[in-house]
């Protein structure tokens, strides 16, 4: 019932100054919201360090353990995330918002409305759900690499203990998971605290070793990680796919850059968060190169836990449990807000939605998304069983979804921006070489893991774009035959007994008359006295004015069409929305007022349309979609369905 604004609809026009925080009902300082943001959004590239690092050479790439290769990992993740996290994600693509929002979804409808009409629209449209299909797969990951990586430090306290690792991180996994239902609301303000003691723990323990071993700071130089290219070439490659570990949840930055805005997470991330990594990296690299070769490797294949004295390691054990704890709730959480703008933009079908906040619009909870995630967490734990055959399947997501991301911001900058082609393509070619040199190297991942991921993505992708596909077709094929809603309200006037009351037909187009509609009058011979033809729009920003939320035609004879407009982001809340709404002939009573609703059955035609398996595909997803009963949260009690055929 829901259909995407025209993209020469006033409520598209207009961008927001590239200094707006952008968001939507932020309130509080800039340095409480740069508070708030380490608690929520810094999670996944903030819990990296426990197994970024040892990847890098206890992996398949058989790095020597040297001086000169500890400073050209160190110095290719210095550099990694100065280059991919703060400047081209922090520093250029939050400048990307729209209307305060982030993420690849909220991309490609800012550039939709700028390029929407150009030949090269579709391309834009299936990178951006690609790229949003791959996030799928890294939300199953990262909870499951966290975790276990962290409660993997228990072997380091005792070795006795690694027996307990995988029962102790399935608990955890599936006390995380139950969790949701309730909500993050009371927890939420724990995050925060307990995240900058993890940061300022980070610190800490890298700023100790930096103090015993300062020679490890040669590594700001890039000469380093160029030398490390230079002397191992193919190997040095190979190694990118787990320094890229390093910088897994960069994208997560620029998605959940509405919840904050881009000067707090900014001030976050440059004034806090980076430092502190830096720091713990530099000082696992300044351990492992103040070592004897034969110590070294021996420390290496857990370094982050050794960093701290024996009598600390418990602690630091639990610490990390609980960082990796709030991380993978960011992670989920961020799923959930994902499915939603997917829903809305018409990418995915109704699913049932629960809001678990009475102030927080934003804190929703999707149950069939939840198990789904629990579940591919689990199978990834029990199959993989440790964080080193995880980090083989991890990445591969993150590096795609970061390429796909780099192409976009080409669009951007010439479409968007209006940058002259010769300034732009530099740009998006250096970038472009650097994230496609990191998906490059994931890709030799794929044999040992690698595939999850991809297969994952590609499952969501295929889900999508079938969806949105599919209801294209079955919109064009109601549309062939819908009556002239003027013609019909003239035609009807005189054919039906008119009863009290209000009838509100939902209707997926602005023209034509719902099937609902004229099945109710064959069937029922009656029409009410005021009858409204419904449709709600969403938009292609976030958020719409609620002065404009309300649009209305008065058709004569007690015949309206009324259309409410929503942004991605918003909750389609009909009944509330027609509290706003009193010009279709006076104020809606809900007790007086019924809701019709079309419910379609496919059949199967020779039309050309889509392949034969994509339409049952497409016939399964509208069987198991939510009503829009609930999606639009109509009172259960004043809503009839009336059932149509449609061949696509």
């Amino acid at each position: 019932m829901t259909e995407n604004a025209p993209a020469s609809s006033p409520l598209n026009e207009g961008v927001p100054p590239v200094n707006s925080h952008g968001g939507h009902g932020r309130s509080g300082s800039r340095a409480a919201l740069a508070v708030g943001a380490i608690g929520i959004v810094f999670g996944d590239i903030g819990t990296s360090p426990l197994y970024a690092f040892r990847e890098t050479f206890s992996g398949a790439a058989s790095i020597a353990i040297d001086r000169m290769h500890v400073l050209g990992v160190v110095s290719l993740i210095f550099w990694s995330m100065l280059l991919v996290v703060a400047i081209q994600y922090v520093t250029i693509l939050m400048r990307a918002d729209n209307k305060g929002q982030g993420g690849s979804l909220a991309l490609v409808a800012l550039l939709s409305r700028h390029v929407g009409k150009t030949k090269y629209a579709w391309l834009v449209v299936l990178l951006g759900v690609f790229a949003t299909s791959l996030f799928y797969g890294d939300s199953m990951i990262t909870p499951a690499i966290s975790v276990l990586s962290a409660v993997e430090g228990l072997t380091v306290v005792d070795e006795g203990l690694s027996s307990y690792v995988i029962p102790i991180a399935l608990v955890l996994l599936v006390f995380l998971f139950v969790l949701q239902r309730r909500g993050t609301a009371k927890v939420g303000a724990l995050f925060a605290p307990v995240m900058i003691v993890w940061f300022l723990t980070l610190a800490g323990l890298g700023l100790n070793q930096i103090i015993q071993n300062p020679d490890i700071l040669w590594a700001l130089n890039p000469y380093y990680a160029v030398m490390f290219f230079v002397t191992d070439g193919f190997i040095a490659f190979l190694a990118m796919g787990a320094v890229v570990l390093a910088v897994t949840g960069s994208e997560a930055l620029y998605s959940d850059m509405g919840h904050f805005g881009r000067g707090p997470m900014r001030l976050s991330w440059f004034g806090f968060v980076m430092p502190c990594l830096l720091l713990n990296y530099f000082g696992q690299g300044a351990m492992i190169a103040g070592l004897p070769s034969e110590q070294a490797a021996e420390v290496v294949k857990n370094p982050f836990f050794l960093l701290a004295s024996e009598e600390f390691r418990l602690p630091l054990v639990i610490l990390a449990t609980v960082a990796t704890f709030i991380a993978s709730q960011a992670v989920i959480s961020g799923a959930f807000s994902i499915t939603h703008q997917a829903m809305q933009l018409g990418f995915m079908p109704r699913l049932s939605i629960r809001h678990t906040s009475e102030t927080e619009a934003g804190q929703i909870y999707i149950p069939v998304v939840n198990w789904a995630l629990m579940v591919a967490v689990i199978i990834l734990v029990l199959t993989f069983q440790t964080s080193s055959n995880l980090a083989s399947a991890y990445g591969i997501a993150v590096t795609g979804a970061v390429t796909i991301d780099t192409l976009l911001m080409g669009v951007l900058f010439v479409g968007v921006w209006k940058w002259k082609w010769w300034y732009a393509a530099p740009v998006v070619i250096f970038f472009l070489i650097i994230d496609g040199a990191y998906f490059a190297a994931n890709l030799f991942k794929v044999p040992d893991g690698g595939w999850f991921p991809l297969v994952v993505g590609l499952i969501a992708f295929t889900l999508l774009t079938t969806w949105a596909r599919g209801r294209k077709l079955m919109r064009d094929r109601m549309s062939e035959t819908a009556l002239p809603i003027e013609i019909f309200a003239k035609s009807a006037k005189n054919s039906a007994t008119r009863v009290p009351g209000t009838a509100i037909f939902m209707a997926s187009q602005t023209a034509g008359v719902p099937s609902a509609l004229l099945h109710n009058i064959k069937h029922n011979k009656v029409l009410h006295e005021r009858v409204v033809i419904l449709t709600v729009l969403i938009a292609d920003a976030p958020y719409v004015d609620p002065e404009e939320r309300c649009e209305y035609h008065d058709l004569g004879d007690g015949f309206y069409r009324a259309i409410l407009h929503y942004g991605f982001m918003e909750e389609t809340d009909v009944p509330q929305g027609l509290k706003k709404m009193q010009r279709c002939g006076g104020e809606f009573d809900m007790m007086h007022t019924s809701f019709f609703l079309s419910r379609q059955t496919l059949l199967a035609s020779d039309k050309p349309g889509m392949p034969i398996w994509r339409e049952k595909v497409f016939a399964w997803m509208l069987r198991n979609a939510a009503t829009a009963m609930d999606f639009f949260r109509l009172p259960t009690n004043r809503v009839v369905e009336l059932g149509s055929q449609v061949e696509i």
